[in-house]
């Protein structure tokens, strides 16, 4: 039986941090997700921005069950979310806000986690629905930023994404948010196009460590 958006939402939240997936070539995207997993890494967004992305999402779901949490990223529209939960997504990342497609994942039951950067767009995006509010991007103001935010607005759970990195990842934390969204930074193209996932794993490994000890910082 599939995780309730509730439970998906407090499983992003305790794991902290997601890894962002812009591959080139499908048959990449099993292995870098094992090595991902291995390293401590569960929670993992497969971007819609290939024509295979939901086949691959798919198979990757029915393989992994439980032991990854997997969602779709830059999802645009409702009928793309759709289309994603079809395929297994638990949770939807988008770049943008779109009423209708925090509509869509609500009745889906589905984690729904639109972009927004500016206080009045994501406090808009969190009015409308929203699980979780993507700050994008994250790295333009910093942790700084979200320390800002949480000031008067310490009710939103953010998840900065876009220039967040494994220096700067606890940091963001540390300044309030839930949790970070990290791409590049952790899975570098040209370690894919290597086939290094023994490196995958170790980013992997020390952004899991990162998390962590934000976290008994904050404590």
């Amino acid at each position: 039986m599939r995780a309730s958006r509730a439970e998906t939402g407090a499983a992003l939240e305790a794991l902290g941090a997601v890894a962002v997936l812009r591959l080139e070539s499908p048959e990449r995207l099993r292995p870098v997700v094992d090595a991902l997993i291995e390293g401590g890494v569960r929670a993992v967004e497969v971007t819609m921005t290939t024509t295979w992305a939901l086949e691959s999402l798919a198979e990757c779901a029915a393989a992994l069950g439980d032991s990854a949490l997997l969602g779709a990223g830059t999802v645009l529209d409702a009928e793309t979310a759709r289309m994603a939960v079809s395929a297994g997504a638990r949770f939807v990342v988008s770049p943008t806000f779109c009423p209708d497609l925090i509509r869509a994942c609500r009745r889906y039951d589905v984690v729904s986690i639109p972009g927004a950067f500016t206080p009045t767009e994501i406090a808009a995006a969190w009015e409308a629905g929203a699980d979780l509010v993507k700050v994008f991007p994250g790295g333009l103001l910093g942790p700084t930023y979200i320390r800002a935010l949480r000031g008067p607005l310490r009710h939103l759970r953010l998840m900065p994404t876009g220039g967040v990195t494994l220096d700067n990842a606890g940091d963001f934390l540390a300044a309030g948010a839930v949790a970070v969204g990290v791409g590049d930074a952790l899975v570098e193209r040209g370690t894919v196009e290597r086939g290094d996932y023994a490196a995958i794993t170790e980013r992997a490994r020390l952004l899991t460590a990162v998390v962590r000890e934000a976290r008994e910082w904050a404590a």
